[in-house]
């Protein structure tokens, strides 16, 4: 019986070693955009240009970036127009690089739209920081009327190519997916039930960018949409505040030098 517990002790510490090696190999060349304390490297932008407003909307605590903890009086205004509503910048424009990043929702509502209860953002290829910028955004949203997921939807003014299935959901061709003709707005990911709804837990989330050759948005380890041929080859990356609370953590980035072939990471 010893004999047996020491065994699978032994198999436990070397599945629990390779996991560790695992996860630092994928976090090799890393670095973090937000180091947890201020605003180095970053500026905040509402769409009323008052600082202290913005201040308010996003603060740190805790090595997080909590957005609407407070809901100033007047944010609940759904006329699309809300002063609240705005980004955090990075000053760097990047081209091709790797993002990752956490977040999971709160409670509170600001600017409650019935389509888009909550309802967020990362903007990247921004060119023009105005309220709403010029870029792309992988769309964080959760609609919990229908506890449906959002967050891996592009959505941008520029044109790109994609691919869908009958649904108008994103699916690589040999999964039946059938190219589109170039458009911006909304490219709905594919559905998954992987992910974290209003449960206070944590989202894990990854974009693969490539100039304007193509990125891939990935939720919790899972590609979930994939887009090519851009307008932008780069620009500032931004969070969104828009309709409720957020929580935003662990944002690092892997600049890459050359080009990568998307089936690097398609594997």
């Amino acid at each position: 019986m010893k004999l047996k517990l020491s065994i699978v002790a032994i198999i436990l510490i070397t599945i629990s070693a390779c996991k560790m090696q695992q996860t630092k190999a994928d976090m090799t060349g890393f670095v973090s955009l937000f180091n947890g304390e201020n605003w180095e490297g970053w500026y905040l932008k509402i769409r009323n240009n008052d600082a202290d407003l913005a201040n308010k909307v996003f603060q740190i605590e805790n090595g997080m970036i909590h957005v609407f903890k407070e809901v100033p009086e007047g944010s609940e205004v759904a006329n699309g127009k809300n002063p609240t509503h705005g980004l955090f910048y990075t000053d760097k424009a990047y081209s091709k690089y790797i993002l990752k990043f956490e977040y999971k929702w709160g409670k509170n509502k600001a600017n409650n739209y019935p389509m888009f209860q909550y309802d967020a953002g990362l903007y990247y290829h921004v060119i023009d920081d105005a309220i709403w910028p010029k870029g792309i955004e992988y769309q964080v949203r959760y609609n919990p009327e229908i506890d449906k997921n959002h967050t891996g939807d592009y959505w941008g003014l520029a044109p790109y190519n994609w691919t869908s299935n009958e649904n108008n959901e994103f699916a690589f061709i040999e999964d039946g997916g059938k190219p589109q003709p170039p458009r911006g707005m909304e490219h709905l990911a594919s559905p998954t039930r992987n992910f974290n709804g209003l449960n206070d837990k944590w989202n894990q989330c990854e974009v693969i960018v490539m100039g304007s050759e193509y990125s891939i948005h990935k939720l919790n380890g899972e590609i979930v949409n994939m887009a090519t041929n851009f307008v932008m080859d780069g620009g500032k990356i931004g969070f969104q505040s828009e309709t409720a609370e957020i929580y935003y953590r662990n944002i690092m980035i892997k600049e890459l030098k050359e080009f990568v072939p998307a089936e690097t990471f398609l594997k």
